[in-house]
């Protein structure tokens, strides 16, 4: 293999994204780390060119007809690799994985305990025969619960869901869940028509009437002679009825709208499968036991649990079956468990783990996959670590190390930087201001290199002299949490200030912030929780105190801003309704009879029909997952050559799609509407982000901070509270600075600031610190030590004090 008798990855001419023309080596057999600001490039080095490079030269060893597709997929800008051996890479994109998607399934841990049960269970005495391994997956037809399909939970509607006011008539909106507009006003008609008084208050209409108008299956046809209205005359029309019940339960399966499916979904109650008790599966897989247990209490527990419990099996002696299958499982749950995440569950729903979660259990299975002379490239494996977890990753990715693979990470974390053996420093700064390696050597010798934006975290650890804390302005306190692993707690958050929740991974931040108190507050303020199929459980309640003190409530999380190419930077802030009008006002297009619709990708006046406006198109691949690659009509443009026939300043629609946030803010300076969104996206450090950058392509940091900065060009009064979990994930400790500048400001304009967080300089320089633990899962979910950074630096019983106190002593 040429190329490979040299110890070192050579890159000659990269030039992917904004990499100008680089060159660099990189030894192999190391841990080498990629650093710079956000948008310096190290991403595109590390992913878009070596990896994509390593995927591109697989896909040319196979069949005729996946190397037919890699041509649409594309190679990598770069003139020549050298010394380069398969690569796998553990990224943090966030997939869009379904809630039939599982710690289990994702580990593959469930497979081998299905075997388990199958070949070596407990069956009852009448059972006719063995099951399959597939009888105990809810994932198929052998093994699903028939009545909730298995997935352990059914919607339902009652009364109560329905008709949340029953003091108000049918006529004044009694029904909240039917339609609104005129079909709503139809089968109110309808009912009048079919002889039920919807003038009188609902709870005074009789049980039975009640009962058919919500939950009726018949679907009568009457005549409906409309009220006449001044001036306008409606004509008798032929209405049919369908109860609420009917109109939600369809919607809510069948509607292409999400708004409208959401909508509906206000009225559902969401409960346990009364068939399987939300066990999921079919009652002749839950009749066979191990250990005394069923597969779903198995599956329920904390994968430590679980080890423990399948421990004797695995160290008796002999050759059977259940010693080998307990024996593969202890040892892929140790490796888990070293990686921080013993305190999840084979039957966690992969929708509710992070992005850092997923990406550990994924490099955990890698770790017992026995691959060695590879290059794995991780995308920041220290998020949404605690320090205390970070010292386990590290141990892990020596061991990959020390099995013969090669590591690339992409990293933020200065402890991670710190014990790497190479470090490849990109930048100077972000956007076409990167693009450079400032430096590929060992770590230490960074300190020379005086443009390099990491050099001053790594090696200078001073810092800046501490303020005061702020003083509150009042409390709001929540008592007797109950969910998860939360157990009767009770937490105050003081108002008007800056607070950081701190605690180990799993310990349960992030049910505390973005679920009790988000819902908390929601519900005081009429909006309600923010529901989804995965958080149907509710916290559970026994009181809270100074609800009333905040006037609103902004969520920032790391959810996407959309799922498709299709969403964008640009059209998720508003910022592109303002560019549109711009090239609608030209005189060009104005002869021409073009509108701001005409500059929409979505509109197909103007859109390139071949990907439809997206830019790309799908290119799905047989065994592999599916990928996007550039239109070969438009190459990525979106719109049709005539539309691109229209410019401004001497730029196309599309050109200014292509700029950087950066770049925009000069050109588009005197455009108010569009200025203010570029200029808070400057303001959260998201300057080196193109305009029409896909939604696909955005981390879940990026993504969180596009929503702030959405959040933040909006003027507002009164005291709001914002939720962050996580804020500076995927962010450069240069970037940290910009950002925490923002939030601190929105603290001294009078709001109060929540984040859950990991990075000590963060939770150093909080007004209040809330931490939680001691451990992960049942081992946490208790509030451990509360008050200034310093007050909980000194804490005896926090994992999370020894950290912060090193980091204010700096």
């Amino acid at each position: 293999m040429e190329g490979m008798t040299d110890s070192y990855v050579r890159v000659r001419g990269a030039r992917e994204h904004n990499l100008r023309n680089v060159d660099v080596d990189i030894p192999r057999d190391t841990v080498t780390v990629f650093t710079g600001v956000s948008g310096s490039g190290k991403s595109s080095l590390a992913f878009g060119t070596v990896y994509a490079e390593a995927q591109r030269r697989y896909f040319e060893s196979v069949a005729p007809y996946a190397r037919r597709l890699i041509h649409q997929v594309g190679a990598p800008k770069v003139e020549d690799i050298s010394g380069l051996p398969p690569a796998v890479a553990l990224e943090q994109r966030r997939s869009a994985p379904t809630s039939r998607s599982s710690v289990g399934t994702v580990t593959t841990l469930s497979n081998t305990l299905r075997m388990l049960f199958s070949r070596a269970g407990t069956y009852p005495a009448d059972a006719p025969e063995r099951l399959d391994s597939d009888a105990f997956s809810p994932n198929t037809a052998a093994g699903a619960c028939p009545e909730c399909h298995g997935l352990g939970r059914v919607h339902r509607v009652t009364e109560e869901s329905l008709v949340p006011d029953p003091s108000l008539s049918i006529r004044d909106g009694a029904i909240a869940a039917w339609p609104g507009a005129w079909q709503g006003k139809n089968l109110r008609d309808v009912l009048a028509a079919l002889g039920y008084d919807i003038d009188k208050p609902w709870r005074d209409l009789s049980a039975a009437d009640r009962d058919w108008i919500l939950f009726t299956d018949e679907q009568p046809v009457v005549t409906v002679h409309p009220v006449r209205e001044a001036g306008r005359i409606h004509r008798p029309y032929q209405g049919q009825y369908q109860s609420a019940k009917r109109y939600v339960l369809h919607t809510f399966a069948d509607s292409k709208s999400e708004t409208l499916r959401k909508r509906v979904q206000r009225y559902l109650v969401s409960a346990p499968c009364p068939a399987c008790a939300g066990r999921r599966l079919r009652p002749e897989a839950l009749a066979v036991t191990f250990a005394g247990h069923d597969i779903a209490e198995l599956s329920g527990l904390p994968l430590s649990g679980l080890a423990r419990l399948l421990r004797p099996t695995a160290d008796a002696d002999g050759e059977g079956v259940a010693p080998a299958l307990a024996r593969d499982l202890v040892a892929r749950i140790d490796v888990l468990t070293e990686l921080g995440l013993g305190y999840l569950s084979m039957d966690r729903a992969a929708p509710t783990l992070s992005a850092g979660e997923l990406q550990r259990l994924r490099l955990a299975t890698q770790l017992r996959s026995g691959l060695f002379g590879v290059v794995y490239v991780l995308d920041e494996p220290s998020a949404g670590l605690h320090p205390a977890d970070t010292e386990a990753l590290l141990t892990v990715l020596g061991r990959l190390k020390e099995a013969g693979n090669t590591l690339f990470v992409v990293e933020h974390d200065m402890d991670v930087v710190r014990q790497a053996d190479w470090i490849v420093d990109v930048g100077p700064k972000a956007g076409e201001h990167g693009g450079r390696v400032l430096h590929s050597g060992p770590v230490a010798d960074l300190a020379q290199v005086t443009e390099s934006a990491t050099r001053r975290f790594l090696f200078d650890d001073t810092q800046p002299a501490a303020r005061p804390p702020r003083e509150p302005s009042g409390e709001l306190t929540l008592h007797g949490i109950t969910l998860h692993n939360l157990r009767s707690v009770d937490a105050a958050f003081p108002l008007g200030v800056f607070t950081a929740v701190t605690g180990v991974s799993g310990s349960g931040k992030s049910t505390l912030v973005t679920r009790v108190l988000a819902d908390a507050v929601a519900d005081h303020l009429g909006a309600g929780p923010e529901e989804d199929e995965e958080s149907a459980a509710r916290a559970q309640l026994a009181g809270a105190k100074g609800l009333e003190a905040v006037d609103r409530l902004v969520r920032v999380d790391q959810k996407p801003i959309g799922r498709t190419p299709r969403s964008n930077l640009a059209t998720y802030t508003g910022l592109f309704d303002a560019v549109r009008k711009v090239f609608a006002a030209t005189d060009e297009a104005r002869a021409r009879g073009y509108t701001a619709g005409r500059f929409s990708f979505n509109v197909a006046s103007g859109r390139c029909e071949t990907c439809q406006g997206e830019g790309f198109v799908a290119v799905e691949l047989l065994f592999l997952p599916g990928t996007y690659a550039p239109c070969t009509a438009c190459h990525g443009a979106r719109y049709n050559p005539e539309t691109l026939e229209i410019t401004y300043r001497g730029r196309t629609i599309a050109d200014v799609l292509g700029m950087t946030v950066d770049t925009a803010a000069d050109f588009l300076a005197d455009v108010p509407a569009a200025a203010r969104s570029l200029r808070t996206l400057q303001d959260v450090g998201l300057g080196y982000l193109r305009l029409g950058q896909p939604a696909t392509e955005l981390s879940g940091g990026e993504a969180q901070r596009i929503k702030l900065a959405t959040e933040l060009q909006r003027a507002h009064r009164g005291h709001t509270l914002y939720l962050l979990d996580e804020p500076t994930t995927g962010l450069h400790p240069a970037d940290t600075e910009v950002l925490l500048r923002q939030l601190h400001g929105l603290v001294d304009a009078g709001n109060t600031v929540v984040v859950v967080e990991h990075d000590m300089g963060v939770v150093a320089g909080a007004d209040h610190v809330i931490d939680l633990g001691p451990g992960g899962g049942t081992a946490g979910g208790r509030i451990v030590a509360a008050g200034t950074p310093a007050a909980v630096a000194a804490s005896p019983d926090s994992r999370t004090a020894a950290y912060l106190a090193r980091r204010i002593a700096g």
